[in-house]
């Protein structure tokens, strides 16, 4: 059995549904037999790589809410991260994620992708490390595993796994996902956002069996999309 999860490091609820989703497969009789691929998606393409934009900042000017509002909003996914044993900080920074997919797809080259993400998201959301600087980049990428020489190659070169990363992205809009995280079960059962760990491991199972309907994209739990992040009780 075949996972395929489409998420941006950039994305909270991508953080809190990674978490969820593994406790739910934990809970999966047969989890051993289940292989996880991670693919990209963009929550802002268009953002420049090195910012000085808070993430507060950039969500109170999204929405079009007062600072007080935005720091709500983060308090919230805070408290469902702090649910799952996760570290959160609000004053991370606001960046482009071109390049940490680039960096992704080598590592899965390498073996280390789960690694690598991991360390992505504890850098943004636990640390609230400026990413978009290529030192910090490099280094949090070779802590993952990864050889020194060939993250430089890569970030030296902006069209280095620049094709694979579009083509995830042209994938997840044909499959029908509208955000992120979007997780598919081979191909035949999508579930959107981060849904409850029971819920992941009843998709798994349902799949296992192989003898229901494809699950649809459930959309009452956190999920992001080119339009923001969808707080649940917001």
């Amino acid at each position: 059995m075949r996972v395929e999860i489409w998420s941006d490091i950039a994305c909270p609820w991508c953080y809190i549904g990674k978490a969820r989703f593994e406790a739910g497969l934990a809970a999966f009789a047969h989890r051993d037999g289940v292989e996880v691929v991670h693919r990209s998606f963009e929550l802002d393409p268009n953002a420049p790589a090195a910012t000085d934009i808070p993430v507060v900042e950039m969500l109170a000017t999204k929405y079009g809410v007062s600072r007080a509002q935005a720091e709500a909003m983060e308090a919230r996914v805070a408290e469902a991260a702090a649910g799952e044993g996760l570290e959160y900080r609000s004053d991370r920074l606001h960046g482009n994620t071109f390049d940490l997919h680039r960096l992704l797809h080598l590592a899965r080259e390498h073996g280390v992708q789960e690694a690598l993400l991991d360390a992505f998201y504890r850098a943004n959301f636990a640390e609230a490390r400026r990413l978009g600087e290529p030192a910090v980049l490099r280094a949090t990428a070779v802590g993952a595993g990864l050889p020194a020489e060939e993250v430089a190659r890569v970030l030296a070169d902006p069209e280095a796994y620049a094709e694979e990363v579009r083509a995830e992205e042209r994938e997840a809009a044909e499959l029908g996902a509208t955000g992120v995280p979007f997780f598919v079960i081979d191909r035949r059962y999508g579930i959107s956002g981060g849904q409850p760990a029971e819920v992941f491991r009843e998709a798994l199972e349902r799949a296992y069996a192989d003898g229901a309907e494809p699950l649809g994209a459930a959309g009452d739990a956190g999920v992001c999309g080119d339009d923001g992040c969808a707080v649940p009780g917001k």
